[in-house]
């Protein structure tokens, strides 16, 4: 499912809420902040490599790795997020998709 994942998957759902699934059997809410085209062309036959930000709540935060997500529109899919600078707003996570 993942490697079917494009820009547009993400950039029609920014501002919106995705479930994280912690090990423990718990859920906290990240909200898709960011959906960006890295730049350059794909080589034929693969995707144009872009990132997606999340913004996630003060506590418990991620760490870096493999996380169960859950989006109404997408469905169920596991990415790989690494906690990055977080801001004003809180704790911040990013994957890139290549």
């Amino acid at each position: 499912m993942v490697e079917s994942f494009t820009l547009q998957t993400f950039s029609v759902h920014v501002d919106e809420d995705f479930t994280v699934a912690l090990p423990d059997g718990t859920e906290l809410t990240a909200r898709l902040i960011e959906a960006t085209a890295l730049g350059g062309s794909p080589a034929e036959g693969l995707r144009a490599p872009f990132s997606i930000i999340f913004r996630g709540p003060a506590g418990p935060t991620l760490s870096q790795g493999t996380h169960q997500l859950r989006h109404q529109a997408i469905g169920s899919f596991e990415v790989f997020l690494v906690p990055v600078q977080p801001d004003a707003g809180g704790p911040r996570y990013e994957a890139v998709f290549a």
